[in-house]
């Protein structure tokens, strides 16, 4: 039985938009209070520094609340410090960010009532001097998944910045569950109303689709203007923007590589189990992209679930025959859709404390050992961005099988 949330976030999260209320689990926490949970901690050598920013688009309407006249986003950037000491550790999600996450919940038969999301730390440190030494430092942006928070790729964003990247984090505002903003308000998710007017009718779902893949690619461009602008003291002059990379999961994999195939500012993109079509599941053939239909001639990386490939996915079949461009492809044995997100970590956690079944864990995250996807997965982006944002390959891991991770099954 597929997962809530691979259904919820399979092609650019169709089904995610229905917002069903996740089912209650019945276990109870072993002890008193709300679960506080924990992020593996980077494993580059620098630490990491972050801060956030409000950007506002004053040339965009908000598509999605029509008496908004702008476009107003948050990002996070993530980067190399040089001491870390005296500044606190950043939580991984504000109240009003952990408090629209956890009333959506995506995650199958995981209580989220019963975590306190808000009480999670990451390993990067608010407003720490940038370790200028290595710099500047190649660019790469961050979109989530539809409805996930930017948070939700913490793992692997605090990772890049450890290993001497500077990573963008993208919400999409009222596509997110929950953005907060300066001073504490909070723009909750339009797109489970959205999909509900929209639903069963589907000449008007794919309209949906494509609309909120449009906005998302819209924000990218959005960022990658105004970021140069708007970055003051410590980071300025610490982002090379002529060598900008851009991953994501799920929609936010479809948006890393859709942003790519239509600005040529970035240089190289991955998807993590994004399909590239407007379709509600990833096998149904047809409602290209542009980017599958006339693919790409830049390089791309496409990293999906357990059965997940070419011959699976219509959409990156398409790619892969349309691309000129270096391109590679493989699956993590055992994976589930979120395993390219923080539930990885997190879901065992919330499991144990719980006393949550095995399944809804394989109903989660899959059969594969959250220490070995997150590793393969951190080392796979890793030399992904080394190769084409530095130019430097190291070890070769991306030329085929590997015995570091057996896991890894290269397709083509």
């Amino acid at each position: 039985m597929q997962s809530r949330r691979a259904v919820m976030l399979t092609a650019a999260a169709a089904v995610a938009l229905s917002a069903v209320p996740a089912r209650a689990a019945s276990a109870q926490p072993r002890g008193t209070g709300l679960l506080r949970l924990r992020l593996p901690a980077p494993s580059g050598p620098h630490p990491v520094g972050t801060v956030s920013l409000r950007l506002v688009d004053g040339t965009r309407r908000d598509p999605w609340v029509a008496s908004q006249p702008y476009r107003e986003l948050m990002i996070g950037i993530r980067y190399p410090a040089r001491a870390v000491g005296a500044h606190r550790a950043a939580p991984q999600m504000l109240p009003g960010e952990a408090s629209g996450f956890a009333a959506l919940n995506n995650l199958t038969d995981v209580p989220s009532s019963h975590v306190d999301w808000a009480a999670t730390l990451t390993h990067a440190h608010e407003g720490a001097p940038v370790d200028r030494h290595g710099g500047p430092y190649p660019v790469v942006c961050y979109s989530p998944g539809v409805v996930d928070p930017r948070s939700l790729g913490t793992t692997l964003c605090d990772d890049l910045a450890s290993r001497g990247y500077v990573v963008v984090t993208v919400d999409h505002t009222f596509d997110a569950a929950a953005v907060e903003f300066p001073g504490g308000r909070v723009e909750r998710s339009v797109l489970p109303e959205e999909y509900a007017k929209a639903y069963p009718d589907e000449d008007r779902v794919t309209a949906l689709l494509e609309k909120t893949l449009a906005v998302r690619v819209a924000d990218t461009h959005f960022v990658l203007d105004e970021l140069p602008r708007a970055l003051s003291g410590d980071l300025r002059g610490v982002m090379d923007f002529g060598r900008t990379g851009m991953f994501g999961q799920s929609a936010g994999g479809f948006t890393a590589l859709q942003a790519m195939h239509d600005d040529p500012r970035i240089a190289a993109a991955a998807n993590l189990d994004g399909p590239l079509a407007y379709v509600q599941k990833d096998s149904t053939p047809g409602h290209l992209s542009t980017v599958a239909a006339h693919g790409l001639d830049r390089p791309f990386l496409l990293m999906g679930k357990d059965g997940n490939d070419l011959s699976t996915v219509p959409s990156w079949g398409a790619l892969w025959r349309n691309s000129p461009g270096w391109h590679r492809g493989l699956t993590l044995r055992g994976a589930e859709h979120a395993t390219y997100t923080d539930a990885e970590a997190v879901v065992p956690q919330i499991a144990q404390r719980l006393g949550l079944s095995r399944a809804t864990v394989v109903a989660n995250i899959g059969t594969i050992a959250p220490r070995h996807a997150i590793t393969a997965e951190r080392a796979c982006l890793a030399a992904f961005f080394d190769r084409w944002l530095r130019g430097r390959d190291d070890e070769g891991l991306l030329d085929g099988p590997s015995g570091r991770f057996p896991q890894a099954r290269f397709f083509s």
